[in-house]
Formats: C-alpha cells, structure tokens, sequence
C-alpha cells in the first residue's frame, strides 16, 4: 500500500507502528470490515451492469445494420422477419406488428387498424425500453449513496480517534493515526465507487436514448408499411447505391448558360413584313 511505502520511506526516523490499510480495517473492527464489504459490492454491481448493459447495447446496435440492408429489401414483412436473429428487439418489433394485424382482422368493433397498430406497437417498444433500463436504477442508487457510506465509516473513524484521545489524555499520533487514517480510507474507498456509477450511468442513458430514436423510427416505418399493404418502403441507401448516385452525378450533361450580348453590342431588331 501507498502509507507502507510512505514509512518506509521515513528511514530509521519512521515510528515502529504500521499505519496501512489492514492496519486501520483491523482497528475499526466488524464495522469498518462491514462498510468496506457493502462498498465493494457496490463496486463490483456497477461494473458488471456496466459491461453487460454495454455488450447489449453493442449487439442491438450491430443488429441495425441488418435492418438497413436485408430487411427492408424483402418483398414482405413475413420473408425480411426470417433474415433477422431470433429473441432480438427488432425482431419482437416484427412479430408484434404481424400479430396486431392478425388480431385486428378478428375484432367486431370498428377499431381503425392504425390506432391498434400503433398502440401494440408502442407497447412492444416500450417493453424493449424497460429492459435496455434494467440495472441503471443500481448505479444511480450506487452514485448516490456510495459516498455516504463512505461518509459513515469516515465519522465512526473519527469517533474512535476522539474515544482514544479522551482514554490517553493527549492527542498522540499513535492514538489518534489508526482511526484518522480509517476514516480517510473510507471516504476515498466511497468517492472511488461513486464516481464510475455516476459515469457509467449517464453514458449508458445516452446510448439508451440513441437505441430508442432508432426503435420507434423502424416502429414508425413498420406502421406505415402495414396499413399501406407494403406499398411504402424506407429508403434504404448502401455503398453501392451511393457509389452509382455519385456516378450519375458526375455523367450527367451539364446545361450551358445563356449567353448574354456584351455591354455596348447592338441588336438587330426583327424586321416587319
């Protein structure tokens, strides 16, 4: 540790006493152990969201791209659902819309078929949402409350050292050097969990937020598609197709610009017959 480095650095000068970290958890007792297990658990909870929740995102995003260049050149929904992977967010999209359809066609009332594929489409979107969430409310309740549990042992340190400093009737650095040096453990052991929670949980809302624009932009494209019988399709733009626009861009004949007669030029005007 940092505090054995810093003694021994001290030479022969340095006191005989080790003040490092086993030693202060040692001297706070079951409680600083206590704090110290709940922080790193805490620690441990947010990483591992934070890496999980971030291989989903990645997938859902790479998945995408299979929207952009397989999906939409199917000749139906049914034929572009089989080119998508199974149990991901965009195929659930597909099969939800598929079912609206199917169960609107056997409802008695006169119920727009765009009202209930909207509704079951946004109640699927709103599914996948809730569960690209799941786990940030842990790092939010870690970013929030890491720091006071840090806090906590950080007084109880400090209690002990004025317990000690009351017993000895001085304020001696060996009495008082193990409780201090608790509570400046627990407030960094504290900061040092907080920060990445915090971190971590705004990155992964933004990201949540990009998924979701893209979710109910294809919702929205599936809506159209179905009520309008497959007549309308997304443009869907590739490198080829961007390559032959550029192409045509260049080969297209330019038009000459109308020639205009020079300033002091005369003009013969037509004669009349």
């Amino acid at each position: 540790m940092l505090i054995d480095i810093l003694a021994a650095a001290g030479g022969e000068g340095a006191p005989q006493n080790q003040f490092g970290f086993m030693e202060a958890m040692e001297q706070g007792g079951i409680i600083a152990w206590s704090i110290f297990i709940v922080l790193v658990i805490m620690s441990v909870g947010s990483f591992y969201i934070l890496i999980t929740k971030l291989l989903e995102q990645n997938k859902i995003m790479n998945q995408y791209k299979a929207i952009r260049t397989n999906f939409w050149r199917a000749n139906s929904l049914s034929e572009g659902a089989t080119k998508l992977e199974k149990n991901s967010a965009w195929r659930q999209l597909v099969d939800d819309g598929l079912a609206a359809e199917t169960q609107h066609n056997k409802l008695t009332d006169t119920l727009e078929a765009h009202d209930w594929l909207h509704g079951s489409l946004a109640r699927s979107e709103s599914a996948i949402n809730s569960r690209l969430a799941g786990g940030l409310p842990f790092l939010a309740t870690v970013g929030a409350t890491a720091p006071f549990v840090g806090l906590l042992g950080t007084v109880i340190g400090i209690y002990r050292a004025l317990i000690n400093i009351g017993l000895a009737g001085s304020a001696s650095i060996d009495k008082v050097a193990g409780p201090v040096g608790e509570a400046l453990i627990m407030t960094a052991i504290g900061l040092l969990v907080a920060v990445p929670a915090v971190l971590a949980y705004n990155w992964l809302q933004s990201r949540n937020k990009r998924i979701a624009e893209l979710l109910s932009g294809f919702s929205t494209d599936l809506l159209a598609n179905i009520t309008s019988r497959g007549a309308i399709k997304p443009e869907v733009l590739t490198k080829t197709s961007t390559q032959q626009a550029g192409k045509a861009a260049t080969t297209a004949p330019v038009s000459k610009p109308a020639t205009t007669p020079a300033v002091g030029a005369t003009t013969t005007a037509p004669k009349k017959l």
